[in-house]
């Protein structure tokens, strides 16, 4: 794409615009609050204890910084591709490849990741039954679902999204009734941030070391860009959206950890190493309310298919965009009758069948090692992100800039701090376990994409 070229309308590339703001909404909030939440803040607890509060506020200013800039840039382009789009146009073609072709990558791995867990907990009520058996159900009925016309898609995502967000609220509400001591049970209190080594028992080092998790859990706010190519009034819609996903997501995410870590010491609720089970569950059985474990343990298994869900709708956008780019095969960018990229979709199952064969052969750790493996991928994207918005500011005119219903303050300020925060956590990731081969395993990724971008080239060129 020449600088100078629009990139394609969704109704050229044969998408529907049917998804309102409310299913943008709790499409992005679906994506977001999944396995990073309830099932991977047993690592980030373990990490730096009660501390890690202050973790989730720190991952919620880069989230804060990533949405503005991304609102920006989609109010602007509304198309599938996203930022992929947004790459090639103000940085270069290679970095519109490979933000795409991560991205979409990227939410394969993290499919396989949320099915595991999925498995993990519908294994609480059915312990004797194999894991990898409720792995292929979900995946099937989450596939035949991301078929169906993107309103109707929309639509399931909004109810299933609602679940989630009700209960972390109701969680919420029960977990500070309990700490105050409403009622006739005795007050909890807040013995617990303090307790078991302090409320910073491995100091700063382990609230840094635990950011290299906790923001992967804010990593879903880019949905909204991705929803825009299908997005009614997407000048409208984006905005709004995102002001409330970031703001929603803030809350839920500090005030749930918050009350989790105050309502049983850090040391019990991070005490299964092997990712057994969901640290809300551990919390509402150790507050002795009947059956809330067994209602909390379906709240987290609504969660991760949500996420599921939501992610397998945005790795195919990716693949359907790179299909369309001539990166990628063709017949990935076709869409059926109704308006589904059905073959791209197909392909995006890769990350399921990994997930079925980890389940089989490596059970305890399959999480941790799709999820790990997703983390740097997504760290890569952030970053092409933000030097996009470098780049876009420069390019844009002030008249266009100021008729923006969103934009980032203090300008480039923030978004250089944003780059640098996310280079400084890439980092990191060598002295977190479950995570030291993140940052090589993408680099040998990056350099394959990078060969096939460039045999993909010169073949253009012939």
């Amino acid at each position: 794409m020449l600088a100078g070229e629009m990139p394609p309308t969704p109704e050229v590339e044969g998408l529907h615009r049917r998804l309102g703001q409310r299913q943008l909404t709790m499409m992005a909030i679906g994506g977001a609050i999944g396995v990073g939440l309830f099932l991977g803040s047993s690592v980030t607890i373990r990490l730096a204890g009660p501390a890690v509060i202050l973790s989730y506020l720190l991952g919620a200013g880069i989230a804060l910084i990533m949405s503005y800039a991304l609102a920006e840039m989609a109010v602007v382009h509304p198309v599938a591709g996203a930022f992929g789009v947004y790459a090639e146009k103000y940085l270069n073609p290679w970095a519109g490849f490979s933000v795409r072709a991560t991205y979409g990558v990227a939410q394969i791995i993290a499919i396989g990741a949320e099915v595991t867990a999925a498995g993990i907990y519908i294994s609480f009520w059915f312990p004797n039954v194999p894991q990898w058996i409720w792995v292929v159900l979900v995946s099937a009925a989450l596939v035949a679902l991301n078929s169906m016309q993107v309103n109707r898609l929309g639509e399931f995502e909004y109810w299933f999204a609602t679940i989630k967000v009700a209960a972390i609220v109701a969680f919420i509400i029960v977990g500070i009734s309990l700490i105050l001591g409403v009622g006739s049970r005795s007050a909890i209190g807040l013995a617990n941030l303090t307790q078991h080594g302090g409320f910073l028992p491995a100091g700063w080092k382990g609230v840094w070391l635990s950011l290299t998790i906790t923001v992967t859990s804010y990593m879903g706010v880019e949905i909204i860009a991705v929803t825009a190519g299908e997005a009614e009034h997407p000048e409208v819609t984006i905005p709004h959206a995102m002001r409330s996903i970031v703001w929603r997501l803030i809350l839920f995410y500090v005030l749930a950890i918050a009350i989790m870590v105050t309502m049983v010491p850090w040391n019990q609720t991070s005490a299964s190493s092997t990712l057994s089970g969901s640290p809300f569950v551990t919390a509402f059985a150790a507050a002795h309310i009947p059956f809330a474990a067994a209602i909390m343990n379906f709240v987290v298994l609504t969660a991760a298919l949500s996420s599921v869900n939501t992610n397998l709708y945005l790795s195919t956008r990716m693949l359907f965009s790179l299909g369309r780019g001539g990166y990628a095969p063709e017949w990935m960018g076709t869409v059926s009758r109704n308006g589904v990229p059905h073959r791209a979709l197909l392909a995006s199952t890769a990350g399921i069948i990994a997930a079925i064969l980890l389940a089989i052969f490596a059970p305890k750790d399959a999480f941790l090692m799709l999820y790990g493996t997703a983390v740097a991928g997504m760290l890569f994207v952030w970053l092409v992100i933000l030097n996009t918005h470098l780049r876009f500011r420069q390019a844009i005119t002030r008249e266009r800039l100021l008729s923006l219903p969103m934009r980032l303050w203090a300008h480039p300020l923030f978004t250089i701090v944003g780059i640098l925060l996310l280079l400084a956590i890439s980092v990191t990731t060598f002295f977190v376990d479950g995570l030291r081969w993140s940052v090589p395993a993408f680099s040998v990724f990056l350099g394959l994409i990078s060969l096939f971008y460039m045999r993909s080239r010169r073949r253009k060129a012939i």
